[in-house]
């Protein structure tokens, strides 16, 4: 079956490696196998681009997902994972037998025209490492198909626009950014030219990547704590809808003990993050990421909130990840340059800038233990839920303004 597949796509398949994927699914993996070992959960794909049909291409996105799901860990990229200073023992060797269960997901026609559907429902543990392989797969087989003839000279250009940018902000010698782009990356041989090429060129500047694979093999930091999902999990696995960021804080801090200490804002908007983020947390975590809203209002309103609590914001790192390019890092790093410490974490911007529009999809867990769970943005486009109802009790049990 694979030889067809091979031979109909091609000899590489887009991803090769179970580590070709972001940090962070590791970090929340490992969480659920010592936390919440049984949980069942539900994603589901959608994207967002109008006028896009998908459709088309799904024979060859249901080759791809099966050889991902034929992967299984080498030795020695379980090796490189052991000595991830937050990595347990017992976590790699339930990697060593891990492989991802193709009977979760699904792809079908959507809805809509055009629309594609892709659902993965099954155990957190065992279906937690689809999310970022299948949005690449999906974009990359997007890329190749509707810009057959699109060659990587438009993106090296703007890849080395941006470099000089960096170079030449000398009154930002302390700007650190990392890449964040796996998931809507325009193929894996331009990440990898990407992250390679930035290495080389900006050793001061670019301090890492959220890709695990492209980490080891640049020897540069793979970078990541937690994600909307686990926020979201908690909705449903804690012991109360009103008290579940708090609990997803707390278990947290129970597997990493301090380590991994940058706390997702956004699940419930920044009114409820700081809500929960009490003087305890303030200085437990070592910061916190904004992912949606305004970039500079986040930022004023984390350090209003550190010196509330007699916690000295500069000490703090404040991450700013939500569609950033290297102009707009630049302006948010001027902003709180001497007040905090800060970083980014750029994604699409880097990986998929080739002169064409991106795609813009994601896959959401919108499903635990059999509840819905959803996140409220202060984006009102980024808010996502299968469940009106429920959405509407969670704005109510968090006293968040209705959309």
């Amino acid at each position: 079956m694979i030889r067809l597949y091979k031979k109909l796509l091609g000899d590489a398949m887009i991803i090769e490696s179970l580590l070709d994927t972001d940090l962070y699914k590791f970090s929340m993996m490992q969480v659920a196998l010592h936390q919440f070992p049984s949980a069942q959960v539900e994603y589901q794909f959608k994207c967002r681009s109008q006028g896009v049909n998908l459709r088309p291409f799904m024979d060859e996105i249901r080759a791809e997902i099966h050889h991902l799901c034929q992967l299984r860990f080498e030795e020695e990229e379980l090796s490189y994972l052991r000595n991830l200073r937050f990595i347990k023992d017992d976590f790699t060797e339930f990697l060593g037998l891990f492989h991802l269960p193709e009977k979760c997901i699904e792809v079908s026609e959507g809805e809509l025209d055009g629309e594609i559907s892709i659902t993965v429902k099954g155990s957190w543990l065992h279906t937690i490492l689809f999310e970022i392989p299948v949005l690449a797969i999906v974009n990359e087989v997007y890329c190749r198909n509707t810009y057959p003839n699109l060659d990587l000279s438009e993106g090296r250009k703007r890849l080395a626009e941006k470099i000089e940018q960096v170079k030449s902000a000398t009154d930002l010698s302390s700007f650190k950014f990392a890449d964040y782009g796996t998931r809507r990356r325009f193929s894996r041989v331009w990440h990898d030219e990407v992250v390679e090429t930035l290495v080389d060129k900006l050793p001061n500047n670019f301090v890492g990547t959220s890709n695990v694979l492209l980490a080891k093999q640049y020897r540069t930091t793979p970078l990541g704590t937690m994600g909307h999902e686990y926020l979201q999990a908690c909705q449903a696995l804690g012991p109360r809808l009103r008290d579940s960021q708090v609990f997803a804080f707390e278990m947290w801090a129970k597997e990493y003990r301090g380590d991994l200490g940058i706390a997702l804002s956004d699940v419930y908007g920044l009114n409820a993050f700081l809500r929960d983020f009490d003087m305890f947390f303030c200085k437990l975590f070592d910061g916190a990421r904004h992912d949606s809203g305004d970039p500079f209002e986040w930022g004023e309103r984390l350090i209003a909130h550190y010196h509330a609590n007699r916690v000295d914001p500069r000490a703090k790192t404040l991450v700013f990840s939500d569609g950033l390019d290297i102009p707009l890092a630049m302006e948010i790093a001027r902003r709180f340059d001497g007040r905090c410490k800060v970083s980014f974490g750029i994604g699409t911007n880097l990986t998929n800038d080739m002169g064409v529009k991106a795609l813009q999809i994601v896959m959401k867990m919108v499903r635990c233990n059999g509840q819905p769970v959803a996140k409220v943005s202060d984006e009102p486009g980024k808010t996502m839920s299968v469940d009106p109802a429920y959405l509407a009790y969670l704005r109510h049990v968090f006293d968040l303004p209705a959309p």
